[in-house]
């Protein structure tokens, strides 16, 4: 990793980079498997098979890159938020100790900071994909991301485009708390015991460190999303089923119980694993090149 202490907007502008670059790399793998996810939370489908098979018979295989337009660029620019208040947030608390190293609290605090930092971007992008993703082929109510955002402004505004964002807030801040903390945790522990410095750590296991730190971000977070994407996919209007959040939580557990807040999982656990490794070693190793 850069130097700790640097402030240079050179270092702003590379961290950035970096993380749009690690963004782009999650997006092209897990798309697929974020479209499985999506459509069992919603109740299209009961299991990942049936859902990836009635899909591709349906649909055929480009049907699993649906949606992917707005996330590619605007994962890209999350990412690159995430990185950026991540390590801003960092550098912040650097300052305020009397090590060089933050305490394991802290990097939750810096990357929940980077969580919150994002959710702006994350919400409506996140509406968007999944609106497109749950919509079926022969009842298309929007033709792409372009055509929802003028559609759901002109009908609801600004309002309906962020429709989501108290869950989407918490979701995130406990996500990439938990994210960063279980990536830079194991990554402290490679250096410890391999009596190596972070730069000579070789990209299998940064990607490895990448791949254990999406799970725990998944697990620890999971709840919040499956909640969050009920209230995104529902309709607009007097067609509504959910009354915001928390009536959503409500009528999920009615009808499932603690089981409800997990559909979907397997999917999203298959598919967090090559997407955050993807991301953190194209990320690391987009810093080391840089510089």
């Amino acid at each position: 990793m850069a130097d700790s202490t640097d402030t240079s907007f050179s270092r702003k502008v590379k961290d950035t980079t970096a993380g749009f670059v690690g963004g782009a790399v999650q997006v092209l793998i897990g798309q697929p498997f974020d479209l499985v996810k999506v459509r069992l939370q919603t109740g299209q489908f009961s299991t990942p098979v049936e859902a990836f098979r009635k899909t591709l018979a349906a649909e055929g295989p480009l049907a699993f890159y649906k949606g992917t337009a707005s996330p590619l660029i605007g994962v890209g620019v999350c990412v690159s938020i995430q990185f950026y208040a991540f390590h801003e947030a960092r550098r912040f608390l650097l300052r305020k100790n009397d090590s060089n190293q933050l305490t394991l609290p802290q990097y939750y605090l810096a990357g929940a900071v980077a969580g919150i930092a994002n959710s702006p971007v994350t919400g409506p992008v996140e509406q968007l994909r999944i609106l497109l993703q749950t919509q079926k082929h022969d009842q298309r109510q929007y033709s792409g991301p372009i055509d929802a955002i003028k559609k759901i402004y002109n009908s609801q505004g600004l309002k309906g485009l962020f429709r989501g964002q108290s869950v989407t807030l918490l979701r995130e801040a406990q996500a990439y708390g938990l994210w960063f903390l279980t990536f830079e945790f194991l990554m402290q522990q490679l250096q410890k015991y391999g009596n190596v410095k972070r730069d000579e750590i070789p990209a299998w296991k940064v990607a490895g460190c990448g791949a254990i730190a999406g799970e725990v971000l998944w697990l620890g977070s999971y709840p919040l999303d499956v909640v969050k994407s009920q209230v995104q996919s529902d309709k607009f209007g007097k067609e509504r089923l959910y009354n915001g959040a928390i009536d959503a939580a409500r009528k999920t557990w009615r009808a499932s119980g603690v089981a409800g807040f997990w559909k979907g999982l397997i999917p999203t656990l298959l598919r967090a694993t090559p997407c955050s490794a993807g991301t953190f070693a194209s990320v690391e190793l987009t810093m080391r090149l840089l510089g």
